[in-house]
């Protein structure tokens, strides 16, 4: 059986942050987050990586993992462009950004050839959620059935600002049923969770569930994905800050009756670096990682 591979998703700008914070250096030897999840992911039993990026960082990049990976893990790039799956009809398109995590998935779909799961590069996951993700993309046999490892939204937020999070609505027997994104979402001084709409606040007990844009799929996914894309692009010509996200494509599937998704809840505390000032948070607590063993060169 071919083993998992692990696509990661490094092609945003990081408008907030300031910066490519993909290749910021944040651990006790200079190691960039992607490193953490790159060593817990070979850990766990994927085969591949492939590293989604924008054209003008792939020497970077193949400077900065190139040397640290070869002998130990197959790798490759896929290149996320504003034309990439673009209809050629629809002929070039006017915008700066990126297409969204949806597109991401779909430009590699030409290095992707096995069950596959999908990471933010910035975002710390830690073992836990790789080890369950490996072992439900090596051992499912349905086809039709996917994945998510969700993380509660307790351990999801930043002292240094709101968060945008997708809140999970799941069935009776562990399955999606609704991804919701809110764009507000922050614990008050009194204690309290909550996401802002308009006007109005809304209580989130501190166990919801939350995706933090750690998905497993079936490789039968990107036909599916390429004809929503094709759709999408069509429609969204001239709105240059539209995007195709990938709970877009999990809720397609889902209503659809083309698939299901299993959540995977996991208590691991998820960090990142939405915002400058989370950096030191996410510097300490990587030391402190080091310090006990977990990670080591």
């Amino acid at each position: 059986m071919s083993k998992p591979t692990l696509l990661i998703l490094a092609a945003g700008m990081g408008s907030r942050y300031g910066g490519i914070k993909q290749l910021d250096k944040f651990g006790p030897n200079g190691e960039t987050i992607i490193d953490y999840s790159i060593y817990d992911a070979i850990k766990a039993g994927f085969g591949k990586i492939v590293f989604i990026i924008r054209e003008e960082l792939k020497a970077d990049f193949q400077e900065i993992f190139g040397p640290k990976l070869e002998g130990k893990i197959d790798y490759d790039f896929a290149i996320q462009s504003v034309q990439s799956y673009v209809p050629a009809d629809l002929g070039t398109v006017e915008r700066t950004k990126p297409w969204g995590t949806g597109h991401a998935v779909l430009c590699a779909w030409e290095q992707t050839s096995t069950p596959f799961a999908v990471i933010n590069a910035d975002d710390f996951y830690g073992y836990e959620g790789f080890q369950i993700m490996a072992d439900f993309l090596a051992n499912n046999q349905d086809p039709t059935c996917h994945a998510m490892v969700g993380y509660q939204i307790k351990n999801t937020l930043s002292e240094n600002g709101s968060v945008s999070r997708g809140v999970c609505e799941l069935d009776k027997d562990g399955f999606l049923e609704v991804v919701t994104e809110r764009t507000k979402i922050y614990r008050q001084p009194e204690g309290q969770i909550v996401f802002e709409e308009g006007d109005t606040l809304t209580n989130l007990d501190d166990n919801t569930i939350v995706s933090m844009n750690f998905w497993g799929f079936m490789p039968n996914v990107f036909p599916v994905i390429h004809e929503m894309f094709k759709e999408y692009a069509t429609k969204n010509l001239h709105s240059p800050k539209a995007e195709f996200y990938i709970p877009t494509v999990m809720t397609h599937l889902i209503q659809h009756n083309l698939g299901k998704c299993k959540v995977f809840s996991n208590e691991s505390e998820w960090f990142g670096v939405t915002y400058p000032e989370d950096k030191p948070t996410v510097t300490e607590a990587l030391r402190k990682l080091s310090e006990q063993g977990k990670y080591s060169a």
